[in-house]
């Protein structure tokens, strides 16, 4: 089994688990239908704020993007903890996709050349591979359902991003603007079954996603995952190799760790 060192879980609970799964469309929870009061209470304005980020995003061939994602827990005594990772992000659409993590809680490298999915982790120089043949939303979905493996904020790299973010919403509301790494943004309010969700796109020709938190509140502790999204670059050639792993000669190859399906835990 792949031992710790190729990628150290981050402690998250299961709620943060469910929330994700909650935000990346649970099969029931999406055949739902939206009842009238909750039409109501959704906004039109934040839901087209939706709709522009996402068929901009979703119409990207390439694009790089640095994140930092914060990652709240709670300890056994109850207090809370924050966890931070950075990440750095390549996707070449339909199938090409690279990530490298790091933080106080994991060193971690992600390939997908449309083939295969590697993880490598540089400090334990270790590396484990599966075959994925398939495009970018094929081992998203292989990675969260078979692995337990999260990229952050993964499910605006969808291509259908705007469906999986609006079906089902019981509110949706225009906070207001705010600046979020030096660039004026629409900050966003959004309500599913049992998690809250915000997102801060910014304004004008370019409506990228500048932060986006997920909020659980199915439990008292409300714990939330938030993303920071800066440093993008949409006008870019990504070579073929940025997607694919050469192991050095001295790094070992191991095996993935078993999904635990109870816990939703994995790599």
């Amino acid at each position: 089994p792949l031992t710790a060192a190729i990628c150290k879980e981050i402690p998250m609970t299961n709620y943060i688990i469910r929330s994700f799964a909650s935000l990346l469309a649970i099969p029931a929870m999406l055949a739902m239908p939206v009842l009238a009061d909750t039409q109501q209470a959704i906004d039109p304005a934040a839901v087209e704020t939706i709709k522009r980020m996402t068929d901009y995003l979703g119409g990207l061939k390439q694009f790089a993007v640095h994140t930092q994602t914060t990652y709240e827990d709670e300890l056994a005594e109850g207090q809370r903890v924050d966890y931070d990772v950075s990440a750095n992000v390549l996707i070449r659409r339909p199938n090409k996709l690279a990530s490298s993590r790091t933080g106080e809680l994991v060193s971690q490298h992600f390939f997908y050349d449309g083939k295969a999915l590697t993880l490598y982790n540089r400090d334990a120089n270790v590396y484990a591979t599966r075959p994925v043949p398939g495009t970018i939303e094929d081992v998203l979905d292989y990675g969260r359902e078979e692995l337990g493996l999260y990229i952050p904020a993964q499910d605006l790299m969808y291509s259908n991003a705007f469906t999986l973010m609006t079906q089902n919403l019981t509110s949706a509301t225009v906070v207001g603007k705010t600046v979020i790494a030096g660039k004026v943004c629409q900050h966003l309010a959004l309500r599913h079954h049992d998690v809250d969700f915000q997102l801060w796109v910014a304004d004008g020709n370019q409506p990228l996603p500048c932060k986006y938190t997920v909020t659980d509140t199915s439990t008292p502790a409300n714990i939330s995952v938030s993303t920071v999204m800066n440093d993008w670059n949409t006008d870019l050639e990504i070579a073929d190799s940025k997607f694919s792993f050469t192991p050095p000669g001295d790094a070992e190859k191991i095996d993935f760790m078993p999904l635990d399906k109870t816990s939703g835990s994995g790599q």
